[in-house]
């Protein structure tokens, strides 16, 4: 396991080590073109070193990598801007804000192609209404002045933007049903929670299923987790576990077939979700 930059760093170095090697060059062919030292590249491919966007746009130019997603992403792992602030994104404006594994998160969950998620407790990030996340944002955080938390708020909606880019993310959700009965932010914003989770429900790349109680025990208690998935490069996979104060990245092979059959198995107890839009309007009409 490894915090979030260290993963960014480590998989970023893997894929321009692959890169330079698919443009026939040696680290230090590479590094003349760059114009640097050799041993430069070899901490960057290492993921000794960071990198910025603008030293990766260099190597991508060397290595031949034209515009496309692939270089996209590798643009966005190495960070959200350069020096001058070109490749800026809009969560650089709130820097001072967010923590870095924040950051960290929202750039890769801005690049995923798919999102797959268990949740026990809350509504997912990209889910949620603005009162929904105000109120959230004051229980998890209480104590923070208002200005700071229509801050973090803002941050939360403003996430919401890859579900309506082009294309948008996948996103699979499977939720507790104790999400959708915990009364966060009082009953009139949970029953517009609801309605909006039956809603979005019904876009054709979002897919919402409920683990009802009735199912009893099952592997999602062991708690929340997300699974980015990237085009193009598999191997950039992350597992994502929130904590209290920090966040851990799995992304050893191992780890991910975990998760990923753990993410399968939960979703066959689950309702359909055709199934769960009916519970969610249920409690919604307090029925």
């Amino acid at each position: 396991m490894r915090y979030g930059p260290a993963v960014r760093r480590r998989k970023l170095g893997e894929e321009l080590r692959t890169l330079r090697d698919r443009a026939g060059l040696t680290s230090g062919e590479a590094a003349l073109l760059a114009g640097w030292h050799q041993s430069k590249i070899s901490r960057i491919e290492t993921g000794r070193s960071g990198v910025k966007p603008t030293d990766v746009r260099l190597l991508l130019d060397a290595y031949g990598v034209g515009g496309g997603p692939e270089r996209a992403l590798l643009e966005a792992l190495a960070g959200s801007a350069d020096d001058s602030g070109r490749s800026r994104q809009w969560w650089h404006e709130y820097r001072g804000l967010l923590p870095e594994e924040y950051r960290d998160f929202i750039s890769l969950e801005a690049q995923a192609r798919s999102a797959r998620t268990v949740e026990l407790a809350v509504v997912p990030g990209l889910l949620q209404t603005p009162a929904y996340a105000r109120a959230v944002t004051r229980a998890a955080l209480g104590g923070l002045p208002d200005p700071k938390v229509e801050a973090l708020v803002e941050v939360r909606l403003a996430r919401q933007s890859v579900l309506r880019s082009d294309p948008p993310i996948r996103l699979s959700a499977v939720l507790d049903e104790a999400v959708l009965r915990r009364q966060v932010g009082g009953p009139e914003v949970m029953a517009e929670q609801l309605r909006f989770l039956g809603e979005v429900g019904q876009l054709t790349h979002v897919r919402i299923q409920v683990l009802p109680f009735s199912v009893g025990g099952h592997l999602g208690l062991t708690g929340p987790f997300v699974i980015f998935s990237f085009p193009s490069m598999a191997d950039l996979d992350v597992v994502v576990l929130d904590h209290l104060t920090s966040s851990l990245y799995l992304e050893r092979k191992e780890d991910l077939e975990a998760y990923v059959a753990a993410f399968e198995t939960i979703q066959e107890h689950a309702l359909s979700p055709q199934g769960s839009r009916d519970l969610i309007h249920q409690i919604a009409e307090g029925s």
